[in-house]
């Protein structure tokens, strides 16, 4: 039942049509642009030369190692995802991913440096809006607002077609494949009354509470990473 749910993203995986992907990836995304471009060839290469589809249940498994717009690409082709506990996020800011079947077969594939630093020159117009608009946070005109995302989406769709072995460092490896995601039972926390994963359970006074109202420390995941926070 689960591929049948995938049977488009399947389809356009087994003729290649990557601007297909990449506009699916944009319904997650929410727009397009180069990064989601080089996370949907990324799933791409990396399920084509697995030979590998999924059903959501795990059996295959795509390690991230960045958080931003990659990301989401690779999400969308491979079909892992957090809430499929197919999707691991490692915390190092790469552009990468490696994605595995369960006997630990494996291809990791990382954003060239070279080929990265070589953007700016290829498109200005753009990198010169996104360092206004976005890194800088400058205030910006309508126009440049939305010639900015025409500019993001040219550039997502001609970079589809450039040589893979120019974009990426691509390693096919053995890896130990994490274990099934466990199973936890759920507590009542005895002060605001819901539902807690049993092992992020704190105990006050002898009573199972959650860490909200335990006024602990805990992780988030955040456009920096992830970081520790006090509630």
């Amino acid at each position: 039942m689960g591929n049948l749910l995938r049977n488009e993203v399947e389809r356009l995986i087994e003729v290649g049509n990557l601007v297909g992907l990449l506009n699916k990836a944009g319904e997650l995304h929410g727009h397009l642009c180069s990064y989601l471009a080089y996370g949907v060839i990324a799933g791409y290469i990396a399920v084509h030369e697995l030979g590998v589809k999924s059903g959501g249940m795990e059996e295959v498994i795509a390690i991230v190692e960045t958080n931003n717009c990659f990301s989401d690409g690779v999400q969308m082709v491979t079909g892992c995802s957090f809430g499929n506990n197919a999707l691991i996020y490692r915390d190092l800011g790469k552009t990468a991913v490696t994605v595995a079947k369960r006997d630990g077969t494996a291809i990791r594939i990382v954003l060239d440096p070279d080929f990265e630093d070589s953007r700016e020159k290829e498109y200005p117009e753009a990198h010169e809006l996104w360092n206004k608009i976005v890194a800088r946070r400058e205030k910006a005109t309508s126009e440049e607002q939305r010639r900015m995302m025409q500019l993001f989406a040219e550039m997502s769709i001609n970079e589809l077609s450039k040589p893979a072995n120019e974009m990426f460092r691509i390693k096919r490896m053995k890896i130990t494949v994490p274990e099934y995601a466990p199973l936890f039972a759920s507590a009542r926390c005895s002060i605001c009354g819901e539902k807690v994963m049993e092992t992020k359970a704190r105990l006050k006074e002898s009573k199972a509470v959650c860490m909200d109202c335990a006024g602990g420390e805990y992780y988030v995941l955040d456009g920096r990473g992830i970081s520790a926070k006090g509630t």
